[in-house]
């Protein structure tokens, strides 16, 4: 069993409106793995034994299970919920909700009025989740519903790189947990098998220099029958067959976003994605509101607009827009 005095090291859990305190001695009980006396925890915490016991009933309330004995407390189990307290590494501010309409909206609001980098929205269903160009994204429960506030000192010009840099982190995340071949199609899906398992959204507010915040919103079928409602979609727990720890795979998506941010203007970024495009190298129809472009997809260029080679020999560049893989 660890020492008390090294995992309260540990703790590093911000307070946003949700207790800390609460927070804290979870972090304690999933880190000793053993029993904890109250008398040690309102010691070392320094608050009454009486709060200690108030705190535990709360985590229980929360879904954690957790047994009382003459020893102390132990955790002997946790829900697979996206609560604060499961994020401790990521160290910024979460909102955590049961429902909501939409983690991209209050995102907005938090980022407007003054949200700090990579402060996190976190939805355990939604009831108007939204995806690109105004459509719907289905969010029932069992899924990850995320939107991070980014703050990123770049030219807007290259912001479309975010989408490349999330969907590396999400693919790259599937195949160090899973070893499955999570696949990158232009310019914000992750396909597993050819067919969708996550969808990003980044929605910029910036001036003509500079980049005042972007927020990005990750959707991702994890435990959900998504099959089931769109053809071309599939879910984590439909390729394995099994359910997954969903605060395990966020943990895992959030460590790399925040490795995959510092490539953010570095040509590292466009390599990993090119490694791993499911788009390059086919033919491709790419269609937004002004035009369509029809051609085979060649590469990427320095901002993430992709680029296509024509029937003539010409090539184009497409900035944004729907893409369809036609071989």
């Amino acid at each position: 069993m660890k020492k008390l005095t090294d995992v309260l090291e540990l703790v590093n859990l911000r307070d946003n409106g949700v207790n800390k305190m609460r927070w804290n001695i979870l972090r304690v009980l999933q880190q000793t793995g053993d029993c904890v006396s109250g008398q040690v925890l309102s010691k070392e915490l320094g608050i009454s034994r009486v709060s200690i016991w108030k705190h535990i009933c709360n985590l229980r309330r929360d879904g954690y299970v957790i047994q009382a004995s003459a020893r102390g407390y132990r955790l002997v189990s946790s829900p697979d919920l996206l609560l604060p307290g499961e994020f401790h590494h990521w160290g910024q501010k979460i909102h955590h909700f049961g429902e909501t309409g939409s983690t991209m909206n209050i995102a907005k609001e938090l980022a407007q009025k003054g949200a700090e980098e990579k402060t996190i929205v976190i939805a355990e269903s939604q009831t108007h989740g939204r995806g690109r160009l105004g459509r719907e994204w289905l969010s029932p429960g069992g899924g990850i519903y995320v939107t991070l506030i980014l703050r990123p000192e770049i030219s807007p010009a290259y912001a479309p790189r975010i989408n490349l840099m999330a969907s590396v982190a999400v693919a790259r995340a599937i195949r160090k947990l899973f070893s499955l071949n999570a696949e990158l199609k232009w310019p914000n899906d992750v396909l597993i098998g050819g067919r969708k398992v996550c969808g990003i959204l980044a929605e910029m507010e910036a001036e003509v220099d500079a980049i005042n915040f972007v927020n990005l919103g990750i959707g991702i079928n994890a435990n959900t029958a998504v099959s089931h409602y769109e053809k071309g979609a599939t879910s984590l727990k439909e390729e394995l067959g099994r359910e997954v720890s969903r605060k395990e795979f966020l943990n895992s998506v959030l460590r790399e976003i925040n490795e995959q941010q510092v490539l953010l203007t570095k040509s590292d970024l466009l390599e990993g994605w090119k490694s791993l495009s499911a788009t390059l190298g086919r033919e491709v129809r790419i269609a937004t509101p002004g035009e369509e472009i029809i051609g085979r997809a060649v590469d990427i260029d320095a901002s993430g607009a992709l680029i296509l080679k024509r029937e003539d020999g010409s090539l184009s560049s497409a900035i944004s827009g729907d893409c369809i893989h036609l071989s």
